[in-house]
């Protein structure tokens, strides 16, 4: 083993091409560290920067038929700035993806709670027209719901302005008596 230590970095290279696992031994106690260090200097997390050069090592390993043009050492290097660069894309794209997902769950949270409330306070609301009088329930669901005015639900009903107009305002006294108290709730609720 100690002659691998003198062998020069290309010599290295070709022997761990042939399958030499002490080759490669070499070339990893040569670089690993050096490499390491220059990860870190392109990226925060020390775990990260470990496994991109963890990932150049098992890259050369497992592909002998890779073709070096210059020295070893250039070689590593610049595959480790390319992994840095993959990684950089790779969780830009996670970082975006996950704020885009907490906005998405923080907005979908308030829609879904005005919606629920939406419906409720609707739900309520029919609930209330239901238990008016019935002819006062008539003329209010045909002034909101068929948007008549009162001239023409008063026609319809033989009935004079003033009745149409009495019961209109009659009825919205008692909605709003009963669907105060349910908004008051519903805005401290809101706010809390």
């Amino acid at each position: 083993m100690s002659t691998y230590k003198s062998l020069a970095d290309n010599d290295l290279f070709s022997l761990m091409q042939d399958g030499d696992r002490y080759a490669f031994e070499e070339i990893y106690e040569r670089f690993n560290g050096l490499l390491y260090i220059y990860a870190c200097k392109l990226v925060s997390d020390r775990e990260d920067a470990r496994d991109i050069v963890q990932e150049v090592f098992v890259y050369l390993w497992s592909n002998p038929n890779i073709k070096i043009k210059s020295q070893l050492s250039a070689y590593l290097y610049t595959a480790v700035r390319y992994k840095i660069f993959d990684w950089l894309d790779k969780n830009k794209s996670k970082s975006n993806y996950l704020q885009s997902l907490e906005k998405f769950v923080d907005r979908g949270d308030c829609i879904t709670d005005n919606y629920i409330r939406e419906k409720e306070f609707a739900s309520l609301i029919e609930k209330e027209v239901s238990l008016l009088p019935p002819k006062m329930r008539q003329i209010f669901e045909m002034s909101r719901q068929q948007h008549l005015s009162q001239k023409e639900i008063a026609q319809l009903l033989h009935l004079s302005d003033k009745t149409v107009k009495k019961q209109m305002s009659n009825a919205l006294k008692v909605l709003r008596l009963k669907l105060t108290s349910f908004l008051i709730l519903a805005v401290v609720f809101f706010i809390s």
